[in-house]
């Protein structure tokens, strides 16, 4: 991705609910694009009870079954995709998942049917699906947790965390850990 394209959301003095709603404002209006950032990040520890959420960060597995239909997701997972499909939700995609999926693609592992980057380029072609890279602060903080030796996951966790949102993930290890509300 160019810089252009990636969006990085900040802490500031607006609480979480305000950043978060502008940004599903943005989405539902498709007034987001990519490499426009239409709020800053969410602050918080990413770690408050999760019922109906407007804005969560993806782990790479639920981001692959979507791809290939949705087969194998969660119903809360299932929703929220539905929901941002409809533009009613944003998820946001942690640019180490990016990495992720293209590793997999490169070993054989995942057939994503094209390219990355034009797998990339579709899924971010729509305002409710935002990049969000990852900061010195993600690495510190992932370096820090010990629930898992997979630098993959301590790093979406992280950054999950840091941006204040639940992680969509089926990973049972980090659900266990408690350090980020977990969405399935």
């Amino acid at each position: 991705m160019t810089s252009t394209s990636r969006t990085r959301c900040s802490s500031g003095p607006t609480p979480q609910s305000a950043r978060c709603s502008s940004r599903l404002s943005a989405a539902r209006s498709g007034s987001a694009r990519r490499g426009r950032s239409t709020s800053r990040r969410p602050a918080g520890d990413g770690r408050s009870p999760v019922a109906d959420t407007d804005a969560a960060v993806l782990d790479t597995h639920p981001l692959l079954f979507h791809a290939r239909g949705g087969h194998g997701l969660g119903s809360k997972a299932a929703a929220l995709f539905a929901r941002c499909e409809r533009r009613e939700a944003v998820l946001y995609v942690p640019a180490v998942v990016v990495w992720e999926c293209a590793l997999l693609a490169r070993s054989g592992r995942v057939n994503l049917r094209r390219s990355v980057r034009a797998f990339f380029d579709d899924l971010f072609s729509n305002p409710a699906y935002q990049p969000l890279d990852v900061t010195p602060e993600d690495v510190l903080l992932a370096d820090e947790l010990r629930f898992t030796r997979d630098p993959f996951d301590a790093l979406i966790v992280a950054t999950a965390r840091n941006a204040g949102l639940p992680l969509v993930t089926r990973d049972r290890d980090i659900g266990k850990a408690g350090a980020v509300a977990v969405i399935w």
